[in-house]
């Protein structure tokens, strides 16, 4: 995959997850004072980051693979492909901040939509960008 294709998948994954965190927090701001809610949020980027660190390490000859020789020994393939990365969303179920059960702080939702929507739009500006030297280089 050449750099502006790979540029552009993980742009374009990055705005999904920016569009799945954005619609977690607004269901977690709706429901800031219903009784023994608790707040949900996206895990994306560390596991992310783990599969292009895999990527990077396994074309430098780093990577570290597991030999096996039963089924029943852990598998390790080395080297993970970032495309097979699927967000997460992830229950808060420990914490609880208000007398009624409920973990939500909306003045802390509130800013998370913010800079929720202000990530979302610099992405789109990152992904005009790309596609704006591509049609100068055509040009």
């Amino acid at each position: 995959m050449n750099s502006f294709s790979r540029s552009v998948d993980m742009l374009h994954r990055a705005l999904d997850v920016t569009t799945l965190r954005y619609q977690v927090s607004a269901n977690n701001l709706a429901n800031s004072e219903v009784p023994n809610f608790k707040r949900s949020e996206v895990n994306f980027e560390s596991q992310l980051s783990r599969a292009l660190a895999s990527e990077k390490s396994a074309a430098s000859g780093e990577s570290f693979v597991l030999r096996t020789t039963d089924p029943r020994h852990i598998q390790s393939s080395g080297v993970t492909d970032y495309t097979t990365v699927q967000p997460r969303r992830v229950t808060d179920w420990h914490s609880t901040s208000k007398a009624n059960g409920n973990n939500v702080d909306a003045e802390e939702e509130a800013m998370l939509i913010l800079k929720t929507q202000m990530n979302y739009q610099l992405l789109t500006a990152m992904e005009n960008f790309q596609f704006s030297q591509i049609k100068m280089a055509l040009k």
